[in-house]
């Protein structure tokens, strides 16, 4: 029996289903042929030449995140620097600070050269020669120099100075013709300091010269680091007669005659 169909001859008929599977083997009903074929059977290339070789896997290349790894080594190198600082100051810290003073480059320690010049406690009125000059150390006047971070813009006698430093303190003399920036930058460095003062001292070989009690540094302009290590190692440290000698009640006035006639409380050494 023949079917008609709307398309014509040329279109296939409609399948209808009929509820049953095909028998095992044979092709379902309008499937095409040879599309019954076992699962795993190597696919014919096009061109009909063998299995098609598997697909191998294309790798994407990624660029590697640089930020992450910066962060992590600036970390890295920031924590080894306070690490290596930490240490740095704890092994500073138990130096004593006459082993602090021996490593500021420059110092001379008329304490380890002239132990008989700094011998403490050699007072005697009227001027006084020294053989080293601004001197370190050795005979004094009664009265000492005011040494309360004193800025003195004129220089001062140098027999008073001597018994400031005795004291603990640092006295910082500069050239007269040092500029004045520096100068300035010298007076922050003294003003409100005890057991500091600051005065012009004619005649320096260099432009800045640093005393304390047996010790001496010069250095040629006020930027030098070594100014604030020398104050910080032996300001107080240095005293001869402890940390509690008195630098108030001093001569304020200034001129490099010693002045025998000062009021008897400023006389009075304190120990």
């Amino acid at each position: 029996m023949s079917i008609s169909t709307p398309g014509g001859p040329e279109r296939r008929p409609t399948v209808v289903s009929t509820g049953k599977k095909p028998a095992a083997g044979r092709p379902a009903a309008g499937a095409k042929p040879g599309a019954a074929k076992p699962a795993g059977t190597p696919r014919q290339t096009s061109g009909g030449k063998g299995p098609r070789k598997p697909i191998t896997p294309v790798k994407v290349s990624q660029g590697r995140s640089w930020g992450p790894i910066a962060l992590f080594v600036a970390v890295g190198v920031l924590a080894a620097s306070i690490i290596g600082y930490g240490a740095y100051a704890a092994f500073q810290g138990s130096k004593s600070w006459e082993q602090r003073a021996a490593d500021i480059d420059g110092i001379v320690d008329f304490r380890d050269k002239d132990p008989k010049l700094v011998q403490g406690g050699q007072h005697q009125q009227g001027a006084i020669k020294y053989d080293v000059l601004p001197p370190v150390a050795g005979p004094h006047n009664p009265a000492w120099q005011n040494c309360m971070g004193d800025v003195y813009d004129a220089p001062i006698a140098n027999e008073h100075a001597v018994h400031s430093l005795e004291h603990g303190t640092v006295w910082i003399t500069y050239r007269p013709d040092l500029p004045a920036d520096q100068v300035s930058k010298l007076r922050s460095k003294t003003q409100g300091v005890e057991k500091v003062m600051l005065s012009p001292f004619e005649g320096l070989d260099k432009p800045i010269s640093l005393q304390a009690w047996g010790y001496q540094l010069k250095v040629d302009n006020a930027d030098d680091s070594r100014i604030d290590e020398f104050i910080k190692t032996l300001r107080v440290n240095a005293s001869v007669e402890g940390p509690n000698a008195n630098c108030g009640q001093g001569i304020t006035a200034t001129g490099t005659a010693p002045r025998d006639n000062v009021p008897q409380q400023q006389q009075q050494p304190t120990q």
